[in-house]
């Protein structure tokens, strides 16, 4: 594998970074301190393709491939945590299902407005009594009347549902048919019957919304199902491995963010006499810093880089997520030391920064899941004579 950008994507980065220095960093701080998002910024992406980032350009999108994907939410939860992952679960969580199983209708009818810049894309799997137990937990049921579904449930911690026109929602329409018992079922958020409640108040990423949702009675057509009725389960086991490239990216960039930020107040901040970035124990800060992000990115890029090539990817996209969200609770923890005192302080980003990564251990699957991937994928390629890298 050449981990070496080509020049379209070296490009493409340069793009991004340029508008996230001038459009989100500058109100990431209050975007934190207020809890409203930049929407300002946020209708300037599709300039960028930034709110369509593997739809096609039939639909409003650049269809860029994962790893172009993963270098863009890295640059944004460079500077914004809050924006990375709301566009980060928008072209994942909320446009992705819609590409990949949704029909020409639904494509034609619901991506153009996702693209837009107008609203965001969402995906409600979680629910208060089942976050990674899916396949046991989920008791939203849908059942058929007539060309209609039925539907009434409860979800939990839906990213961006305040503002999506429509949530890929996963839903139990079959009791008895175990994992073979869920659809996939796209529901419009001004339907009869559905509500969106008032936003989760939160340690960080203050400005991206979580929400709890309720179906009580909701109707919804038959048509809306995404893909095949009973294969909804299957497909967002797919869904969370591509999301997982996508939170490790959002992590690395958290970690970046908050890196730069050590490195300049290190070079800034004297004492003895002296810059701080002159003692060693800040050297050695520093300089892990460097390694463990280096270490990170290559597992992020080579994550991308195996969906890319269309390999199974769910092994290394675990490890990718596992390892980023690491180092990025290190790194911003070491970047609020080299601080002092000013770390802890609202007026300096690392204080933020370091709220808003906890989150990266927790969504798209905890990392104590990541470990369970992770073993069952070694587990299996020994099982069957592969050969395990040195």
């Amino acid at each position: 594998m050449d981990f070496e950008l080509n020049e379209e994507l070296k490009m493409f980065q340069r793009a991004v970074r340029d508008f996230c220095e001038k459009e989100l960093k500058p109100h990431a701080g209050e975007a934190h301190e207020t809890g409203e998002l930049n929407w300002n910024a946020i209708k300037k992406m599709p300039s960028l393709g930034l709110t369509g980032l593997q739809v096609d350009e039939a639909h409003g999108g650049i269809e860029i491939n994962t790893l172009g994907a993963a270098i863009a939410i890295e640059e944004i939860g460079r500077v914004c945590g809050s924006t990375g992952l709301t566009i980060s679960a928008h072209n994942g969580l909320g446009c992705g299902p819609i590409i990949k199983w949704g029909s020409d209708e639904l494509k034609d009818k619901w991506l153009p407005q996702l693209t837009s810049g107008e609203s965001l894309g969402a995906l409600a799997l979680t629910e208060p009594q089942a976050g990674t137990d899916l396949l046991n937990g989920v008791t939203t049921r849908a059942i058929k009347d007539g060309d209609e579904w039925v539907i009434n449930g409860t979800k939990a911690w839906i990213t961006n549902a305040a503002w999506a026109p429509v949530i890929s929602v996963l839903i139990r329409t079959d009791a008895e048919a175990g994992s073979h018992g869920f659809s996939l079922i796209l529901v419009e958020t001004d339907r009869e019957g559905f509500t969106v409640h008032p936003p989760e108040k939160k340690m960080g990423l203050n400005a991206s919304k979580s929400h709890m949702l309720t179906f009580e009675n909701v109707r919804v057509p038959v048509s809306n199902t995404l893909g095949e009725e009973g294969k909804g389960f299957y497909y967002v086991m797919e869904t969370l491995d591509s999301g997982r490239v996508s939170i490790g990216a959002l992590a690395l960039g958290l970690a970046q963010g908050a890196f730069e930020e050590m490195v300049k107040y290190a070079m800034d901040r004297t004492a003895f006499g002296e810059p701080i970035a002159n003692k060693q124990l800040i050297q050695e800060k520093i300089a892990r810093a460097a390694m463990e992000i280096e270490a990170a990115r290559t597992l992020v890029y080579k994550s991308a880089w195996t969906k890319d090539q269309g390999k199974d990817y769910t092994k290394i996209a675990s490890i990718a997520k596992l390892k980023a969200s690491l180092v990025a609770e290190t790194v911003c923890f070491d970047a609020v030391q080299v601080h002092g005192s000013a770390g802890y302080s609202r007026e300096y980003p690392v204080e933020r920064m370091y709220r808003d990564q906890r989150l990266m251990q927790i969504g798209e699957g905890t990392n104590e899941i990541q470990h369970i991937v992770i073993a069952r994928n070694v587990l299996k390629e020994f099982e069957q004579g592969v050969l395990l890298p040195a």
